[in-house]
């Protein structure tokens, strides 16, 4: 019960009143407690038709407040709205206030010209056999020389160039291994030693990379990485330029690795980041639910015993 403070009564003191109308008569109770005989006849008459409850506070919010906007107003409103006229244009058409049209139109939703733009329809896939597709994609890392602002709080304490080094992830579309390895760069010579070893590392689990998907950068689109690509018998498929949910399971991979690797703990340069990349990978491969699994580890999915191969 939230009673103001020059309140005379409360639930308790209510009851107490009660009391000593019973005892007393209404004006003696009524002077007792510091109110009017009226306030105090109210409260006895809740009493009798409420009982215990009625002698509680009640909102101050009326039952029914005047609205001038009606049916047919609401509906023409919703029109112009749908045919994506401003706030004001709408106030002005229909000779409402601003304020009147905002309120109709959060009740109808459309506060947002947004809410009038259809939903792009959620495109879920999933290849049927591991190395049917390998999803890669790279992520820059700052270069780790001490712990610096990001641990001690203080803006100030930075690391003047210390640079960056970047992470080339690949995940595979239907088991979702996955396996990253740092770089000095992002260049074609860095992306295309990461795909040899990508390859290299999936086929010690059985797997065959048939089609890897990657994003338009220059060091995909290099001749060198085609002829690479060309020489593993693998085909090479492009994401839609500024779409990067084409290549969703990378984009959240990256983020699952920056969470519960690259920025999990304070480390103290990058050489012990690095370190510590090993043993994520064998626990997000081999451990680690994955919710598009049905809660089980990317092994599950993988033929045969590789627990071996993923824990190296």
């Amino acid at each position: 019960m939230n009673s103001h403070k020059n309140a005379r009564t409360t639930l308790q003191g209510r009851k107490l009143l009660i009391e000593r109308i019973d005892v007393y008569g209404l004006m003696p109770a009524a002077e007792a407690a510091g109110i009017s005989v009226r306030t105090a006849r109210k409260w006895r008459q809740r009493l009798a038709t409420e009982g215990q409850a009625g002698l509680a506070d009640r909102s101050s919010r009326p039952h029914r407040t005047r609205s001038t906007v009606d049916t047919e107003l609401r509906q023409r409103i919703e029109q112009l709205r749908r045919g994506r006229m401003p706030m004001r244009s709408i106030a002005r058409v229909v000779g409402r206030s601003v304020a009147t049209i905002s309120r109709v139109l959060a009740t109808l939703g459309l506060s947002s010209l947004k809410a009038l733009e259809p939903k792009v329809p959620v495109v879920r896939y999933e290849r049927a056999t591991p190395g049917e597709m390998l999803h890669m994609d790279t992520k820059k890392l700052g270069r780790i020389e001490r712990p610096s602002h990001r641990v001690t709080g203080d803006r100030r304490d930075s690391v003047e160039g210390a640079g960056w080094e970047v992470a080339h992830v690949a995940i595979d579309d239907h088991s979702r291994a996955g396996f990253v390895q740092m770089h000095v760069d992002e260049k074609k010579t860095s992306a295309v030693a990461f795909l040899k070893a990508a390859v290299a590392h999936y086929a010690a689990l059985g797997v065959r990379i048939q089609r890897v998907l990657t994003d338009n950068g220059s060091a995909y689109r290099s001749r060198l990485f085609d002829q690479t690509c060309q020489a593993l018998g693998i085909k090479h498929s492009f994401t839609r330029p500024y779409r990067p949910q084409t290549n969703g399971k990378a984009e959240r991979f990256i983020q699952t690795c920056l969470r519960e690797w690259a920025y999990v703990r304070s480390y103290t340069n990058s050489a012990e980041r690095t370190a510590w990349l090993p043993a994520f990978l064998a626990y997000y491969n081999s451990r680690r639910p994955h919710s598009a699994l049905d809660y089980k580890p990317p092994a599950s999915r993988l033929g045969g015993n590789n627990l071996l191969q993923l824990n190296i």
